[in-house]
């Protein structure tokens, strides 16, 4: 009896798994058709990454309204800058969509960010930044922000491509400044234990912060240079779109803080506190002289679903195959960031 159920449960789970193996073939085969076939044509196809999707209004009400009526572009800011598809080059082209299919010829009024970030990479702030700043410059159109939670380092600095930036009263703003991922050192431990280590390399400075040698005198300061250039360029972006803000007092007093958003507004961080996200929301639609029943607010979400069943973080482990043993490091040690400038806070 005991030898069936073996036998039993052993022909279920290789049944099991020729099933899922045959289900992701097919998936595959699929891909490969479709793929194969529009490669085919002479005039390439458009591709599209994103699908309007409605959000509620000022009123927390969600409607289908006329497909040329005003459009409020929702967009959220939130996570870490640079990670999980929160990059210059997938906002670039969510904004590019956004004027696209059924809501192009000038239906997008203005821009609602909602942020609650720490910050991310100097490139990708820099560049979510100035895609943000192109569009309303281009469609003429206002951009709003909410912070609803924390705006901190490359928050702030896409928050300075916002016309307003408003807070709840439990947010944080802040930490103007730049850090890189720590650098250490070995050489010691490694002489301790009798190991030598030797890099090859040309060019001056080539191995600068070289971790198994000695650092000599003035070690790394061709990117303390760097870092200077972009705090004194983050400082400039601050200074010219957060015009409450004084420079000075930024640079020599206020430094890398972060601040409940009473005192961020006191400092020019943003331009009121103590309002909720839809209150904020219908001082835009106030600002463009909507009526509540005019507008739609639509938000941009991926719609490619090969991508998000292929590169999906939720499979279960048995499905996988695979056990996953995590070790969370700080945020400025994640391996995505090996090499990268930080506009990042770190708690």
């Amino acid at each position: 009896m005991q030898e069936s159920i073996f036998k039993a449960i052993l022909r279920r789970f290789f049944t099991v798994v020729a099933t899922l193996a045959g289900v992701f073939f097919a998936f595959a085969l699929a891909a490969a058709f479709f793929s194969a076939r529009d490669s085919g044509g002479e005039t390439p196809e458009i591709n599209y990454t994103y699908s309007p999707q409605i959000e509620p209004n000022a009123q927390n009400k969600r409607e289908s309204l006329s497909s040329t009526a005003p459009v409020i572009l929702r967009m959220d800011i939130e996570g870490i800058i640079g990670l999980d598809g929160l990059d210059r080059h997938h906002i670039r082209s969510m904004l590019v969509e956004s004027q696209e299919r059924i809501l192009k010829n000038g239906r997008i009024k203005g821009v609602f960010l909602v942020i609650n970030t720490p910050g991310g990479t100097v490139t990708d702030a820099d560049g979510i930044y100035t895609a943000l700043k192109e569009y309303k410059e281009q469609y003429k159109v206002p951009v709003y922000a909410y912070v609803d939670g924390i705006c901190a380092s490359g928050g702030v600095y896409v928050s300075c491509a916002a016309d307003k930036v408003y807070a709840s009263d439990s947010s944080l703003i802040g930490s103007v400044g730049v850090i890189v991922p720590t650098a250490m050192n070995f050489s010691k431990l490694l002489t301790s234990v009798g190991v030598e280590a030797k890099t090859l390399y040309a060019g001056t400075g080539k191995d600068e912060l070289n971790p198994f040698r000695p650092w000599k005198e003035n070690e790394g300061a061709n990117y303390q240079a760097i870092i200077d250039a972009f705090y004194q360029q983050f400082v400039g972006i601050v200074s010219a779109n957060r015009p409450h803000l004084n420079k000075d007092v930024l640079v020599k007093e206020l430094g890398a803080n972060v601040f409940p958003a009473n005192k961020a507004l006191e400092y020019g961080y943003i331009d009121a506190t103590n309002i909720n996200k839809m209150e904020a929301l219908a001082l835009l639609a106030k600002d463009l002289n909507l009526g509540d029943d005019e507008y739609q607010v639509i938000s941009m979400v991926e719609s490619n679903w090969m991508r998000a069943l292929f590169h999906s973080k939720s499979e279960p482990a048995f499905s996988s195959g695979v056990i996953e043993h995590r070790l969370d490091l700080p945020l400025e040690l994640n391996p995505a960031f090996n090499g990268q400038y930080l506009y990042l806070y770190r708690p």
